[in-house]
């Protein structure tokens, strides 16, 4: 990321996405949402479609979500919003979605992921949080640009988590092969590579006039945390849980709307975002917020799209 000054916008922690989208109009772009079914993905979509663009919802269970694009198309008044089959656990889900797309593509917000499972490994043998949250979604966004790039205008918005600062890329033992099997860790390592990808994209696909900037949503009590074990959300709850700055899901999509659709952040690209605002650096003092210097660091970008290519066979 180049040096350059902190990006601020008039949002807070407070401002919900139908605030950061207030006034804004979306008609005729084309939005693609992954784990929209629930939580955050599903106020990100309801807010989009709101403002009227075409929003489809890309999930592992179609007909489960059938609900929840009619919930969005009764609270809207849009009808353009559609339900299509994504498992970014799956590569060759992830293969079968990017086939299947027609026409250009103006927004893809990475938002699916996986927190907390004991360990468990993909058919290829990759550990499940580093092939849902990274693996999958990198496959997704590089078998899409060419729609993207079609677009003119794109952007691609990567879901991380203050939880980044768990783990760096453990580039030596990504999948957990010889160290002890840590799921903060896991999680941890996974969120860094989203936050490394938005570093790495940007540099690559700027002349496409695609931006890709990163994310941190909030602390939102979501569908995201089935997977805890309930003894440690327990110990988490009695040792600061009630200090952090909990949001509510409508509040934990604003930042995935700002980056995605609003229009003070053109050409805004390769940074991480929390609260509305660029992330300041990570001091020891800011319990909840700010980002890790290797989560930006180009050297870890580079390094992790090439191993990202090499595992799953793009170019």
């Amino acid at each position: 990321m180049s040096v350059s000054t902190r990006i601020t916008t008039p949002f807070t922690a407070q401002s919900t996405a139908a605030d950061v989208l207030s006034g804004t109009g979306l008609s005729g772009r084309r939005i693609v949402i992954t784990g929209a079914t629930s939580g955050i993905g599903l106020e990100t979509a309801r807010a989009l479609a709101g403002a009227g663009a075409e929003v489809t919802l890309a999930v592992r269970n179609p007909d489960a979500s059938e609900n929840a694009a009619q919930d969005i198309t009764a609270s809207t008044g849009n009808n353009k919003v559609h339900v299509a089959h994504l498992d970014v656990s799956d590569q060759a889900s992830v293969a079968a979605f990017v086939a299947d797309w027609r026409g250009p593509l103006h927004v893809l917000i990475n938002n699916a992921g996986v927190m907390g499972p004991p360990l468990t490994r993909t058919k290829e043998g990759w550990e499940l949080h580093f092939a849902t949250n990274h693996y999958g979604h990198f496959a997704l966004a590089i078998g899409l640009r060419p729609v993207l790039a079609a677009a003119g205008d794109a952007r691609v918005v990567s879901v991380s988590s203050s939880q980044h600062r768990n783990s760096p890329v453990v580039f030596d033992d990504i999948h957990f092969e010889r160290r002890p099997y840590d799921p903060q860790s896991a999680y941890g390592q996974s969120k860094t590579a989203n936050a490394l990808f938005a570093v790495e994209a940007a540099r690559r696909w700027a002349g496409d006039g695609i931006t890709v900037n990163a994310v941190m949503p909030g602390v939102v009590r979501t569908n995201l945390m089935r997977h805890v074990d309930p003894e440690v959300m327990a110990r988490f709850a009695e040792s600061g849980a009630p200090e952090l700055p909990w949001k509510t899901t409508e509040q934990g999509a604003a930042t995935s709307v700002l980056v995605g659709a609003s229009l003070l952040l053109d050409g805004v690209t390769g940074r991480y975002f929390e609260d509305c605002q660029e992330a300041e650096p990570l001091r020891p003092e800011n319990l909840h917020g700010g980002v890790a210097d290797y989560a930006l660091d180009a050297g870890n970008a580079a390094r992790l799209w090439e191993v990202s290519l090499k595992a799953v066979g793009g170019r």
